[in-house]
């Protein structure tokens, strides 16, 4: 699975989890990303966007 947005480019960030006695262990967090036909360049296509690119209105959603 493609884990970077097709719009933004938002993509995978790592960072520490720290526990209580403050531990540190890797972490990786990955974006909310949703497979859907988009409209790009006049073209439908298949394509990995955010959720916050689509509840912001940045891609047209082809039903």
């Amino acid at each position: 699975m493609a884990r970077k947005c097709a719009i933004c480019g938002k993509g995978p960030q790592f960072g520490s989890q720290v526990s209580h006695s403050h531990k540190t262990t890797k972490k990786k967090r990955l974006p909310n990303l949703h497979r859907i036909r988009a409209e790009i360049d006049g073209k439908i296509k298949r394509v990995y966007v955010c959720s916050d690119c689509l509840s912001a209105g940045k891609v047209k959603k082809v039903i």
